[in-house]
């Protein structure tokens, strides 16, 4: 049973004793030894932790060893949701993250308040995701990845790791993040975790405890689309989104029904949707709403270009 989340002014119950609760960057640990080669790694999340984000802390500590640092930091951030989106009801349990992050292996779970991490108020400067960000998730969510990017800046700082990870489920946020840090020149490295799924293929999500029975049978439809559309990898970019569209159609009838923000099959480098002639790992993207609830996933699609050695379509022809 999930805790719930405690109200303003009050103290989350006391973590396990290998864990260190900092509510302030003043409160985080020491920086690590690097001249003897210590590490450490964050995980950023927004709280509400599950399996998918015990992966990635269960990455980062094999990544640092047993003498390395493991930060969690679990922080809703206000500027990365638009109006009318559910900041106010985004899941908040503290207690139950803190159970969860010492089990898979943090030392240290940084859960600041807002005004530690905008002290003043909302900054007046802020990271713009440029033309990736616009499309997708950023043409459905206005400002999002500016928001989301602004506050992965702040964290990096306040941090200070050596490497940051992230879930793959998030794909153009993974991709914005390793932009931001490549092209603003932050020293830390950044790893993609793979996507962890329930038995029925549903994604991990912090939103999915909006589902109730039915809806939850009706989220399946963006898995089983993704799992089509990879399956007709081999006969080309149209293929691909045919075969989603016709998964995602299926369930446009289902009770609650789905409504699809987006299917892309895009490059992974920009964005942009990819065309017959693109060769290399795309992303196929879904994003849709079941009721009140906005999920999305992904997965790689390896493409060939027609004509390429080993295409189906051509090899062995005269």
């Amino acid at each position: 049973m999930t805790a719930a989340a405690p109200g303003p002014g009050t103290p989350a119950a006391a973590p396990a004793a290998s864990l260190r609760l900092a509510r302030t960057a003043a409160e985080l640990p020491a920086p690590p030894d690097r001249a003897r080669g210590v590490r450490r790694a964050v995980v950023m999340t927004m709280g509400a932790l599950h399996d998918g984000h015990a992966a990635l802390v269960r990455a980062a500590r094999a990544r640092v060893g047993a003498d390395g640092q493991v930060v969690v930091t679990v922080f809703v951030n206000p500027l990365q949701f638009g109006p009318g989106e559910d900041l106010d009801r985004y899941p908040r349990t503290l207690d139950a993250d803190l159970r969860v992050a010492a089990d898979a292996g943090a030392d240290t779970v940084f859960a600041p308040a807002a005004d530690e991490v905008y002290p003043g108020g909302e900054p007046q400067v802020r990271v713009a995701a440029g033309p990736m960000g616009a499309r997708l998730e950023g043409a459905h969510r206005p400002g999002h990845f500016d928001g989301m990017l602004t506050v992965v800046a702040k964290l990096l700082h306040l941090t200070a790791p050596d490497v940051a990870y992230y879930g793959q489920k998030d794909a153009q946020q993974l991709a914005l993040i390793r932009r931001m840090a490549r092209d603003l020149n932050f020293p830390v490295e950044i790893v993609g975790v793979p996507t962890v799924r329930e038995p029925d293929g549903l994604a991990l999500s912090s939103r999915n405890r909006y589902l109730d029975p039915a809806g939850r049978r009706t989220a399946l439809a963006l898995s089983r689309a993704l799992t089509a559309g990879a399956a007709a990898a081999h006969e080309g970019p149209e293929a691909v989104r045919t075969a989603a569209r016709r998964a995602l159609a299926e369930s446009r009838d289902a009770a609650p029904p789905l409504e699809t923000d987006y299917l892309a099959l895009v490059d992974p480098a920009d964005f942009r949707e990819v065309t017959g002639e693109f060769a290399g790992e795309a992303v196929l993207a879904v994003a849709a709403r079941v009721g009140a609830t906005r999920l999305i996933d992904n997965v790689r699609v390896p493409l060939t270009p027609p004509g390429a050695a080993g295409d189906p379509l051509t090899e062995g022809t005269p």
